[in-house]
Formats: structure tokens, C-alpha cells, sequence
């Protein structure tokens, strides 16, 4: 488990240079150590023989578990304020895919596979980096077709594979690997598949409230079987609140987690989608928190006030941000990743806010 005394900060997925004007051919040599690769179906299925599309995958896991390892090899000689990462969820491409997944369902593989996330977790552990997944949008376990369930379970057992080849699962919350309920099933379709899970998925699944369908006060009708996770960008989108520390919602997410320290996700609105002042009321000036409804009113769409911007340009946003952070660890889902990670946490240095706890 990592260390609950700790504040964290974190980011998701992806490293990026801080000088981002560097060549790109030099920006992505520096920066694919880090970064996961990929393939398509399609050109797998291309390959007139198997063995290439075999081993291309073979070769793309290798990669991935290095760069995973690298990532957070790397995070752990950040600040221990900063020591928190979201890993990508294509760590094995294919692995959920009906025609190729039998590449990783070979013995020798499988061993090589143990041995390269066994190395992730150690040095997650050794570093004390807060490690987390994420499943896409595909896994709706709360569906109401059941062939969608089956698949989208399939997907949150491919992620409790990793969890468990790195050496967590073990207990409630050791590692966070958070889903939307989405679905039309709703918080039920949730409840109904908690005993299909495997114990590593049981101990590591948290919902997140999101903005369109599912929000909080659906989330927090599973407050008693899972982890929640608060979205507060999600929430003021579809709620239309900047909901406060102090709320008593707040509190019953916090002991979801059943003594674990939460996680909070954070990101803000693209500036490009948010309008001059003076198309607002008279009194707001740059930098002021907006209100949703007005906004709405002027002509911004929810559509587009869901996308995440780069950076966090707002600096009460952010204080907002952090005044859950004596509580929550806060995991930045901005576009510029640790770079945007550690602007925050350069605010919160500002306010004298990176005590331990």
C-alpha cells in the first residue's frame, strides 16, 4: 500500500518534455521510452503470415512494459507530493480481441508478462508512486445487453491481470482502477456484476461519476460496495455546482474507501470554448470562476465545455481544486499531463498547502 500520510498529485498516461518547442523528431525520442505503442486489428489481420502479426505484438508489450516501468521509474525521482501516475490501458494490445488474444494466452508468454509488470510494481512499491488504471469507454458493465456486459467485464479482467502481475489487488484499494457506471442499467447493472469479478477486480474497482448520464448522486448509490471517485469538472458540467470540500456528499465518498486514502479527478474547460468576459455580466473579469448556467445562457454548449484543457489557466479553479486536497489525492486528466501536474503543484506550493499529513 502506498503512503497515506502523503499528498499527491498526479498525472495520466503519457510524458511529455518540458521544453515542447524542442524538434519533434528530438521531442519523440525523448519522450517514447515513456509512452506505449499500439497496432490495428485491421493490420494484423493484413498479415498474410501469422508470425508477423505475432511477433509485432510480442515486440509492442515488450515496449510497453519498459516504458510503463520507465514511467514510473521516473516519477519516483519527482517530489513525493507528485508521485502518483495513471498507466495506459493498452499495456498488451489485443489482449481482449477474439482473433489475436490467443498471443497472450501462451504459457511462455504469460510467464514473460508476470515478470515485466512483477518489475512495474516493484519499483511502484520501492519509489512509493500511487499507481492507477483507467478502462475506456467500451467497458459498460453496466449494460443492458448481456453480450456487452460479458465483453466489458472481459476488458476489467484484463486490467486485474496487470493489477495482479504488478502485486496489488491484495487488499481494498492498494490500486485504483476507476470506470463511468454508463449503461442503462444504471448503479444495478454495477451491483449485478460485483460477484462475476475476479477478488483482484473486486478490491480495485471505483466508479466515477460522469458528466452527461451517471452523476453523483447515482454514483453514490453504490457507496456502500465500492470506491467513488469525485470528477469535479464532471459534476459541474452536469450538475451546474462547484461542489465544496465541506459537502455532506463529500464525506460519504470519502468513506466508501473504507480508510484508503480517494482520488479526485480534475481538469478544467478549453479556453477556445469559453467566452470574453464582456459577452458576460459586467462584473466578471478574467481569471473568475464561471458559472455554468451563465455560460449556457450566452451561447456555450455542454458538448464543448466537457473538453479538457492543456493547462490550468484558472488559478481560483485551482484553488477550488485543492481545497479537497487534504482529503483527496488529485489525479490532473488535463491534455499536458505532468506538465500541467506540476503546475498545480507549483500553486499549491504558493499557498503553503504540500505539508504531509
Amino acid at each position: 500500500m502506498f503512503d497515506q500520510n502523503v499528498k499527491r498529485i498526479g498525472f495520466c498516461c503519457k510524458y511529455l518534455e518540458e521544453d515542447q518547442t524542442q524538434p519533434k523528431k528530438v521531442l519523440l525520442e525523448k519522450q517514447q521510452k515513456f509512452t506505449e505503442k499500439s497496432t490495428t486489428v485491421a493490420w494484423c489481420n493484413r498479415q498474410e503470415d501469422k508470425k508477423v502479426a505475432e511477433e509485432k505484438l510480442i515486440g509492442l508489450v515488450e515496449h510497453n512494459m519498459q516504458s510503463a516501468y520507465n514511467l514510473v521509474e521516473y516519477v519516483g525521482t519527482l517530489p513525493e507530493n507528485l508521485r502518483m501516475v495513471r498507466l495506459g490501458s493498452n499495456q498488451i494490445p489485443m489482449a481482449t480481441e477474439p482473433t489475436w488474444r490467443y498471443v497472450f494466452e501462451d504459457p511462455t508468454v504469460i510467464k514473460e508478462l508476470e515478470k515485466g509488470f512483477a518489475k512495474v510494481g516493484e519499483k511502484a512499491r520501492e519509489k512509493d508512486v500511487r499507481v492507477s488504471f483507467h478502462p475506456g469507454q467500451f467497458c459498460v458493465l453496466a449494460s443492458d445487453k448481456p453480450e456487452v456486459v460479458e465483453r466489458s467485464i472481459d476488458e476489467f479482467e484484463y486490467h486485474a491481470n496487470m493489477i495482479r502481475w504488478m502485486g496489488f489487488g491484495k487488499e481494498f484499494m492498494d490500486m485504483k482502477c476507476n470506470v463511468h457506471i454508463s449503461g442503462r442499467q444504471g448503479y444495478q447493472g454495477i451491483i449485478n456484476i460485483l460477484d462475476k469479478l475476479s477478488p483482484e477486480a473486486r478490491n480495485t474497482i471505483a466508479i466515477e461519476n460522469d458528466e452527461m448520464c451517471w452523476g453523483l448522486d447515482e454514483s453514490l448509490k453504490l457507496e456502500k460496495h465500492v470506491a467513488l471517485v469525485l470528477d469535479i469538472h464532471h459534476h459541474w458540467i452536469r450538475d451546474e455546482e462547484y461542489i465544496q470540500a465541506d459537502d455532506d456528499r463529500v464525506k460519504r465518498i470519502i468513506d466508501s474507501w473504507r480508510g484508503v486514502r480517494p482520488t479526485l479527478h480534475y481538469s478544467y474547460s478549453r479556453d477556445e470554448w469559453l467566452p470574453e468576459p464582456s459577452l458576460l455580466h459586467r462584473n466578471h473579469q478574467h481569471g473568475d470562476l464561471h458559472d455554468i448556467r451563465t455560460l449556457l445562457d450566452v451561447g456555450c454548449k455542454k458538448q464543448k465545455l466537457r473538453a479538457h484543457s492543456d493547462m490550468y489557466p484558472n488559478e481560483k479553479a485551482n484553488e477550488w481544486a485543492l481545497s479537497f486536497w487534504d482529503n483527496f489525492d488529485i489525479q490532473c486528466e488535463a491534455k499536458a499531463k505532468n506538465l500541467a501536474s506540476k503546475q498545480l503543484y507549483e500553486q499549491a506550493l504558493e499557498l503553503n498547502l504540500c505539508q504531509s499529513m
